[in-house]
């Protein structure tokens, strides 16, 4: 791959140039490169920031490690992922950034602190603060491949890789254009939920009984009424049925409800499985309502986790209408 020069979205396998006989740096070796470079001038110039996506360019590439810049919005992240054999570091260069891993506290890292990791290591960094942040990265060898995965629970599954799905994507794509003229664009309801998770940091249980309690985030409870009767319900949680979701939360709606103020609202939308909620959570994100997740496994995982329930008779009645 020729010297990045512009807006770069994932490396690309195979690009790295590792000469016979380079030696891999350490971790702790790594978290020196990037304090050293953060500190350095000229890199600074290059940054751009992009309000639907992270952006990120490799400023470096050497035979034993590569130099990354990214860039985050308020509310952007990574995602949970790891770097496959490469060890990694990274430094904040500006703002505020949070690490996530399975099972501990988030990590907090103001500018100038520094985070170094071996191989396999997996984390999702997320810029929650209302600010911009701008983070330094360093991978030994120079990263090449990148594996994702979901939260379920405290543990991590496997997602496939980005390239793999967006190669899988557009053939399924291509198939169903060679099959009618007439569908030309349409996608099957498994393309809409993986672009639409794509999009989301999605919370587990845990997390967002957690981010109910602790912020000013809320739970939207999107079940119809019947679905509500049978399973129960979340304690607190705000009930906007999937039809009128739209209307209730956009801020600009005449028919918008008293918490939607405005599209900085934090909203984590659940249902009964976790499938209808992240393609209403992705439908509040086309709205302007950006920090709008879901949660996943709704509330059959919610209730397997032992978290708060209402008792069915006491189950709360939509007043959204």
């Amino acid at each position: 791959m020729p010297p990045a020069t512009g807006e770069r979205h994932a490396p690309e396998p195979g690009s790295a140039l590792i000469l016979s006989g380079a030696v891999s740096k350490t971790p702790e070796e790594l978290a020196n490169i990037v304090s050293l470079f953060a500190s350095s001038e000229g890199w600074l110039d290059r940054v751009r920031l992009r309000a639907g996506h992270r952006w990120y360019e490799r400023l470096y590439q050497g035979p034993d490690h590569d130099i990354w810049v990214i860039s985050w919005m308020p509310g952007q992240s990574t995602g949970f992922h790891d770097h496959g054999e490469s060890s990694g570091a990274f430094v904040v260069a500006t703002g505020v950034l949070q690490e996530h891993r399975p099972g501990d506290q988030p990590l907090v890292i103001p500018a100038g602190k520094s985070r170094a990791f071996g191989p396999d290591y997996a984390h999702d960094v997320r810029n929650v603060s209302l600010a911009p942040a701008v983070s330094i990265h360093a991978y030994s060898p120079p990263l090449t491949d990148m594996n994702e995965y979901e939260l379920d629970g405290n543990l991590l599954v496997l997602r496939e890789r980005a390239s793999e799905r967006a190669e899988k994507l557009a053939r399924e794509s291509h198939a169903q254009t060679s099959k009618s003229a007439d569908r030309t664009g349409a996608l099957t309801i498994e393309q809409m939920l993986s672009a639409a998770r794509a999009r989301l940091r999605r919370l587990s249980p845990d997390e967002a009984c957690e981010a109910a309690e602790k912020t000013q985030t809320i739970l939207v409870d999107i079940r119809a009424e019947g679905q509500r009767a049978i399973e129960g319900s979340i304690p607190g949680a705000l009930i906007v049925e999937r039809n009128v979701l739209e209307w209730r939360l956009d801020p600009a709606s005449s028919a918008r409800l008293p918490v939607a103020t405005d599209h900085d609202l934090q909203v984590i939308v659940f249902c009964s499985e976790g499938y209808t909620s992240s393609l209403a959570a992705a439908a509040l994100q086309d709205l302007g309502l950006w920090r709008a997740t879901d949660m996943v496994g709704g509330f059959h995982a919610w209730r397997a986790a032992g978290l708060p329930i209402v008792p069915l008779s006491k189950a709360p009645q939509d007043r959204s209408r």
